[in-house]
């Protein structure tokens, strides 16, 4: 485990290596899971805000379960979650011509109708954050089937997790904590290397 001030990282974040694939996996991190996106608190407003801007990237299908649920519904074991198309595709997916799923608030910032790339739970899978009155907990979970292929990646790539992740990570917790997280991987290989 890795302490930085009150941010607890497990090892894994920095051993692991993990690239997506998404001509494999097809994004399906965005239909595979017991509820929608996690939400922090500031990126509801966002998506008030912000909703007529990613609205016409948006499915019909989509379009409908986020009229009839919200732009945003509470789940008891998550927090407050983005709705999804029969329990299935985040409400603010769509399957491009190759088939992989695609973040429809994602296209509207690389448009540049937005600033804000997508929820930040999203930006930083496959790391989960959870957090307890002390600490923020930062864990690395792949899923055990579709994120195979991008563990095999990262390992071709010898790219670790945190490296893949470094805007993701960059974005949540800033910049130096980001370079001491850099440091801690650098120092935690090179004793690795000398057997220490």
């Amino acid at each position: 485990m890795i302490a930085i001030d009150n941010v607890l990282i497990s090892d894994d974040v920095i051993e692991a290596k993990f690239v997506c694939d998404l001509h494999k996996c097809k994004g399906g991190c965005c239909e595979d899971g017991d509820a929608g996106a996690p939400l922090e608190k500031e990126e509801k407003k966002i998506l008030d805000e912000n909703f007529d801007v990613i609205k016409p990237y948006l499915t019909k299908e989509g379009l409908r379960e986020i009229e009839q649920q919200g732009k945003y519904l509470y789940d008891r074991e998550f927090g407050w979650v983005t709705p999804t198309v029969g329990g299935k595709i985040c409400a603010y997916g769509f399957r491009d011509a190759h088939g992989i799923i695609k973040c429809g608030i994602e296209q509207a910032y690389y448009d540049g109708k937005l600033q804000w790339k997508k929820p930040i739970s999203c930006h930083l899978y496959p790391i989960k954050i959870s957090k307890n009155k002390t600490y923020t907990n930062v864990n690395y979970e792949p899923r055990d089937v579709l994120c195979k292929p991008a563990c095999t990646l990262g390992k071709k790539l010898k790219l670790p997790v945190y490296q893949f992740l470094k805007e993701a990570i960059v974005r949540k917790f800033g910049n130096e904590f980001y370079n001491t997280l850099h440091q801690i991987g650098i120092e935690h290989f090179e004793a690795k290397k000398s057997g220490k």
